[in-house]
């Protein structure tokens, strides 16, 4: 996650957050702020009442959540794809670090994308193999893509989007449109899938959090709420996909993609307010980069912050994307045939996968699967159409499931395990919303069941 107006620009080198919104920080100190627009979406649900009903909603569903009766023959795991680590110039965080959030959610596979650098090679460098039950696998955000190849790929220039994810596949390894909204036209052939799902792109809807975020009073106010509510306070961002599920749709018309999260993990937003010599405060972010210099006289609020500090104490600290709260936010999860590389690119290049916003409520144990009188296939499957075909979709938590056919709204019921009758080919997707407080959540996304007919492909 990145705090900026134009978050995009942050993946260039020299562009961390500090250096974006300094200039932001100034016109704030000559911005009347009491003319400043009511805040709307992520701020609206981040007051103190609206957190404490997300909090209590969530407690709500933690308490009815049952495991799902219904097995598959493969092993569920949790993975963070788009995952930064301090090889990336935009964080600073250890595979340590990194770890913990994963043990803390139960997740089993990281994969990386590092933003490529002379100085490193994101194959031969980057964090790979199994190390302490969590299975690693170096790859870079590379011109549009989660690019995973399985050789070094260090210094090559591609002239196209074809040409890069051609070479990728030709070591063996996969490559996802990942920030779709900047590449809604692109057509990629052979390309494993996209991202359904992106942390970044969620947050850049929320123009006005962000002008709340170059603020010192805001942060001040926000402190209190990320301590008590951390989580929810951090997934206050969370909308609905709408463009990247319409384009996913189109995408999977003419060939199958696998849909992922992704989670974009730097740990890199958040402030520092540090006391400098005489009558100065100093603004870092989370990071170390240094935001702005501003003198106490200037902002009446920053001398009792202050009070009797001393040059080089920490006032005053907020941290919104530690990798706990970061993972714990979404994950997409796979269905293993075998918990190794090899198994989880099986999975990805069947589809085998739905993403689920498990701040809410763990999705471990959800079903998406095609039956007959007997289960056929599940979510990724390509599959024959018959008579008297079914499709399944089974939560741990009572539930709006609706059933997506080639983009439209097929059907929709309530409850833990629905079934939909299909009369006809088509790429079949399930969402699964549920209530959190006073809105309805997505809380489920999967990968499509393709039904085919004698005429139909993909």
């Amino acid at each position: 996650m990145r705090g900026t107006k134009d978050m995009h620009s942050i993946r260039r080198p020299l562009r961390p957050f500090a250096r974006i919104i300094q200039t932001l920080v100034g016109a704030f100190l000559f911005t009347d702020v009491s003319a400043a627009p009511v805040w709307a979406d992520a701020m609206a649900r981040m007051t103190a009442p609206k957190l404490q009903e997300v909090r209590e909603s969530i407690e709500k569903h933690k308490q009815s959540r049952e495991a799902v009766s219904l097995k598959t023959p493969f092993e569920e795991t949790k993975a963070i794809l788009h995952c930064h680590s301090k090889w990336s110039h935009d964080s600073r965080s250890t595979i340590e670090e990194i770890l913990k959030g994963a043990h803390a959610n139960g997740v089993r596979v990281i994969m990386f994308t590092e933003h490529p650098a002379d100085h490193y090679d994101f194959i031969v460098d980057g964090h790979q193999g199994i190390r302490e039950g969590v299975l690693l696998i170096p790859g870079a955000e590379l011109k549009g893509m989660l690019a995973y190849p399985l050789k070094s790929i260090k210094g090559m220039d591609f002239s196209s989007p074809q040409e890069q994810s051609d070479m990728i596949k030709r070591t063996g390894g996969l490559a996802f449109y990942c920030h779709l909204e900047e590449r809604m036209d692109w057509q990629v052939a052979g390309i494993a899938g996209t991202e359904i799902y992106n942390v970044h792109a969620d947050a850049k809807e929320e123009s006005r959090l962000f002008l709340g975020l170059v603020n010192p009073l805001f942060w001040l106010q926000l402190r209190p709420l990320v301590d008590k509510y951390p989580q929810e306070v951090f997934s206050a961002l969370q909308d609905y996909p709408k463009d990247y599920l319409r384009r996913y749709d189109e995408l999977c018309q003419m060939f199958p993609h696998t849909g992922v999260a992704g989670n974009d993990s730097h740990h890199n937003i958040g402030i520092r307010i540090i006391r400098g010599e005489k009558d100065l405060i100093l603004l870092e972010d989370i990071i170390g980069q240094k935001v702005a210099e501003l003198s106490i006289g200037k902002l009446p609020f920053l001398a009792a912050l202050a009070g009797k500090s001393k040059t080089g104490d920490v006032i005053l600290q907020v941290d919104l994307d530690p990798y706990e709260r970061a993972f714990q936010h979404v994950t997409t999860h796979l269905l293993l045939d075998e918990f190794s590389r090899e198994g989880v690119w099986r999975a990805l290049e069947a589809g085998r996968a739905f993403v689920g916003f498990d701040w809410i409520t763990d999705t471990t144990g959800y079903v998406f699967q095609a039956e007959t009188d007997k289960p056929i296939g599940v979510v990724g499957s390509k599959l024959p159409f018959t008579a008297g075909m079914k499709l399944r979709s089974f939560a741990p938590l009572e539930a709006k499931h609706r059933l997506i056919r080639n983009g439209q709204v097929f059907g929709e019921k309530t409850g833990r395990d629905v079934s939909f009758e299909i009369a006809e080919p088509g790429v079949y997707r399930a969402e699964v919303w549920v209530q959190v407080a006073d809105e309805e959540r997505i809380w489920i996304l999967t990968n499509p069941i393709y039904i085919k007919g004698d005429d139909t492909q993909p």
